[in-house]
């Protein structure tokens, strides 16, 4: 650019400026400081200053491969709208899905959470296929996309239950992951979808799929996971988890105990504790008489004939000093 034309550039009026720069599709660079600057140092600024995207009407800055997440609108299930023409959404659902631009793709995701809750029996027949793409979005660089389809996530569970048991696997993996980095507002979401998880899919169906995590290399996957089973095995009731076997929930947990990360050994403690309400209501249920070789009587008996001494130790320690604070709080 010669400095004349620099000169003749600095000369339009303030106004001029602004409406020359909104015509350029929203993207605002900075003008050269002075006459002086040659072309190569002008394109440097306008490399490095931000651009403006907007979604839904709300502007976004946009860093390189990262979005101005905060002033994304994540819009809440309970304020989601109808979707205005049904079968036209369900036919390019798919395509969106699948777009590379980011917006579109966000929509489409959004026009997923509206079919889970508005039309979900319309879904249904690629539910499969959407989930695989919802699982792609997870793994995607740009975090309002990945945000979105966590909330996707959520809703689908909340919508599809149990269906959604043959496609799990993947999807539960992203959840672990996402809910196990650094960044907060991805963190809270995806917890806030295994919390929809564990309500909505039932727990015969998820501990199975739920325990390999427990043995993760990643001590925060482990972490999530212990959270997880800690909170869908109580729904199983007194009668579901003896049927389970409550020996085996009791060794889970007292594996557990050892964990590097506290939200793990608190997972544990608060399991264990349910598993012994749990015994003592069943033992005060069934008749001695019921069995030839009835169960020990005692929670403690009953640990230390499941368990190796440590573990056994450790468990009773665990429960037994709960209980003697609960009994001092009263």
């Amino acid at each position: 650019m010669s400095e004349t034309a620099l000169r003749d550039l600095n000369a339009i009026p303030g106004s001029e400026k602004k409406n020359e720069s909104s015509s350029k599709g929203g993207i605002t660079k900075p003008l050269a400081g002075n006459a002086n600057e040659n072309q190569e140092e002008c394109q440097k600024k306008a490399t490095a200053a931000l651009g403006a995207l907007s979604i839904n009407g709300a502007e976004v800055a946009n860093a390189g491969v990262e979005v101005g997440i905060a002033e994304v609108e994540y819009i809440e299930s309970e304020n989601l709208n109808d979707l205005e023409d049904v079968d036209t959404s369900l036919k390019t659902l798919v395509t969106g899905l699948e777009s590379k631009d980011w917006v579109l793709l966000c929509e489409a995701l959004n026009n997923v959470r509206r079919f889970s809750i508005f039309h979900k029996e319309a879904m249904l027949d690629m539910l499969e296929d959407v989930i695989s793409l919802v699982v792609r979005s997870l793994k995607n660089p740009r975090s309002a996309v990945c945000k979105t389809a966590i909330m996707t996530s959520a809703d689908i569970f909340n919508a599809y239950n149990d269906l959604v048991v043959d496609s799990l696997d993947p999807l539960l993996l992203q959840l672990l992951l996402k809910s196990s980095q650094d960044k907060r507002f991805v963190c809270e979401a995806a917890e806030r979808a295994l919390v929809a998880m564990t309500t909505w899919v039932s727990p015969p169906l998820l501990l199975p799929k739920l325990q390999p995590y427990l043995k993760n290399k990643n001590p925060r996957v482990r972490a999530k996971a212990s959270m997880c089973f800690c909170r869908s095995v109580p729904r199983l009731g007194v009668e579901g988890i003896k049927a389970y076997g409550i020996d085996k929930f009791i060794q889970t947990a007292a594996s557990q105990l050892s964990d590097q990360l506290p939200e793990s050994r608190e997972a544990a403690r608060i399991l264990l504790l349910e598993l012994q309400t749990v015994y003592e209501k069943f033992n005060d249920l069934t008749p001695a008489s019921v069995s030839e070789h009835p169960e020990p009587s005692s929670w403690e008996n009953f640990c230390q004939s499941k368990l190796s001494p440590l573990s056994a130790q450790a468990v009773l320690r665990v429960t037994n000093i709960s209980r003697e604070g609960l009994v001092m709080g009263s």
